[in-house]
C-alpha cells in the first residue's frame, strides 16, 4: 500500500479521491462533522500540491436511486467554509461526463460528484462503472477506511485502472489498528453494542479466540436476553439468531472468553419516553429495552478496571434520548479515568460511538478513535478488506 504522501509528481494532476463523508443529516443540516474534519489534512495536502480534486463519496443508503434528502450539497458547503476554497457539487449524471477535461468547465479547486450510491452500479461493484469513473482522473486515492470493507466499484474496482494510493487518514487508521493487533496487552475486553446485530454477531465468533471478555450491549444484547429465556417485549432484535448464539457460547467456553450481557435494563413504552429500571424477569410485552441498568453498569466498570486493553464499538443504549444515555456515559467515563492513569490502552470505533463521544466532548481522551464501524471490527478480526487489498 503506497501513501499519497510519498508521491512526488502531483502538480496539476486530477485526483479521484474516495472519502467517507457519510455524515448524519437532519433537515439538510449536518449534525456531526467528525468524518469531514478527519479528512481535512488529506485535502489540504492535495491542495498544497496544486492538484485538482474530484471527491467521490456517499451519504446514507439510497439503494441506487436519487434521494433528494441524501444529497452531498451540505457536505460541499461545509468543506467550502473549512478549506476556504471553491467547491462545486456536480449534479450531472456521471455517464454524461465524458472525459477528465471537465475541469475546464469550472473554476473550482474541488469538484464533488453527487452521492455515488445514487447509482446501483456502485454497490454492484460494476466494472464498466468503475472504468468510467477512473477515466475522470489521473490518480486514485482511497481515504475512506470506514468503507474499505465494502467491495463497491469506487472502493474496489477503480484501482484496476489508475495508479492508486492511500490517503493520510487511511494511513493513520491502518497504522493504529496494526499496532493493536501486534502489540496488544491482555486482559483484552471488547464492548460491542449498537443495533447492527447480524453483522456483528458473526464477527464476535471470530474475535473470541483473541479476547478475554466480550460485553454485549445495545440492541444485540436483546437476542442474548431472549435466548436465556427472558421476555424482551417490543425491543429491537435480530431474527433467527438462536443457533449463532449457541455457537458463540460454545466457542467462548472452549477458548476461555467470557460473554457478558445485561443483568438489568432500563425500559420504556417508546423511545422518547422516560426510563424504568427492571430486572430481566420483570420485562412486560409492551416494554422496550433502551439501556443497561445500574447492576450491569457496575459489572462492566469492574471489568474495565481489570482490563489492559479496551475495544469499544457501539453504544450501550439509545443515547439520543438522554434518559437512555447513562450506560454509555458511565462506560466512556470509566475508560477515560483508566486511560488518564495509563492503566489501559483504549480504542473506540463506529459512527454512533463517535457521535456519543462528540456529544460528551471527550474525543481526545482515548488512545485512538476510528469513525469506522464494520471495517474497524473486520480489520481487528483479521479479515482482508477489499479496499485495502485493491491498493496493494
Amino acid at each position: 500500500m503506497r501513501s499519497i504522501l510519498k508521491e512526488k509528481n502531483l502538480n496539476s494532476k486530477k485526483i479521484l479521491l474516495r472519502l467517507d463523508l457519510n455524515v448524519p443529516l437532519e433537515n439538510g443540516k449536518i449534525i456531526d462533522t467528525t468524518r469531514i474534519d478527519k479528512i481535512l489534512p488529506t485535502l489540504n495536502f492535495l491542495l498544497k500540491q496544486k492538484t485538482k480534486i474530484i471527491i467521490i463519496s456517499h451519504v446514507g443508503r439510497p439503494k441506487g436511486k436519487k434521494v433528494k434528502e441524501l444529497s452531498l450539497k451540505p457536505v460541499g458547503e461545509d468543506l467550502r467554509i473549512k478549506l476556504n476554497v471553491r467547491v462545486k457539487l456536480i449534479k450531472e449524471n456521471i455517464y454524461n461526463i465524458k472525459n477528465k477535461d471537465f475541469f475546464k468547465k469550472f473554476n473550482e479547486e474541488i469538484l464533488i460528484l453527487e452521492n455515488i450510491r445514487f447509482y446501483p452500479e456502485e454497490e454492484r461493484n460494476d466494472n464498466k462503472f468503475a472504468k468510467h469513473l477512473a477515466s475522470l482522473g489521473d490518480i486514485y486515492v482511497n481515504d475512506a477506511f470506514s468503507c474499505s470493507h465494502r467491495a463497491h466499484a469506487s472502493i474496489h474496482k477503480i484501482p484496476k485502472y489508475l495508479p492508486s494510493f492511500s490517503g493520510l487518514q487511511l494511513d493513520l487508521e491502518v497504522s493504529a489498528l496494526n499496532k493493536i493487533t501486534t502489540e496488544i496487552t491482555k486482559p483484552i475486553t471488547c464492548i460491542i453494542g449498537g443495533s447492527k446485530i447480524s453483522t456483528k454477531i458473526n464477527i464476535i465468533k471470530n474475535l473470541i479466540p483473541k479476547l478475554d471478555n466480550i460485553i454485549i450491549v445495545g440492541g444485540m444484547a436483546n437476542n442474548f436476553i431472549e435466548y436465556f429465556g427472558n421476555n424482551i417485549g417490543k425491543s429491537i432484535k435480530e431474527k433467527n439468531c438462536f443457533q449463532i448464539i449457541e455457537e458463540i457460547i460454545s466457542i467462548s467456553k472452549k477458548k476461555g472468553c467470557k460473554i457478558i450481557y445485561p443483568d438489568d435494563v432500563l425500559v420504556s413504552k417508546d423511545i422518547n419516553g422516560s426510563s424504568t429500571n427492571k430486572e430481566l424477569s420483570q420485562i412486560l410485552d409492551d416494554d422496550m429495552i433502551l439501556d443497561i441498568g445500574p447492576k450491569t453498569i457496575n459489572k462492566i466498570t469492574d471489568i474495565i478496571d481489570n482490563s489492559k486493553t479496551i475495544l469499544w464499538n457501539g453504544p450501550a443504549g439509545y443515547f439520543e434520548n438522554p434518559n437512555f444515555a447513562y450506560g454509555s456515559i458511565k462506560i466512556a467515563k470509566r475508560i477515560i479515568k483508566n486511560n488518564k492513569s495509563n492503566t489501559i490502552f483504549s480504542v473506540v470505533g463506529g459512527g454512533d460511538t463517535v457521535a456519543l463521544l462528540n456529544k460528551l466532548k471527550v474525543m481526545g481522551n482515548f488512545n485512538f478513535v476510528s469513525t469506522a464501524g464494520g471495517a474497524f471490527l473486520e480489520f481487528l478480526e483479521g479479515k482482508k478488506l477489499p479496499g485495502i487489498n485493491a491498493l496493494n
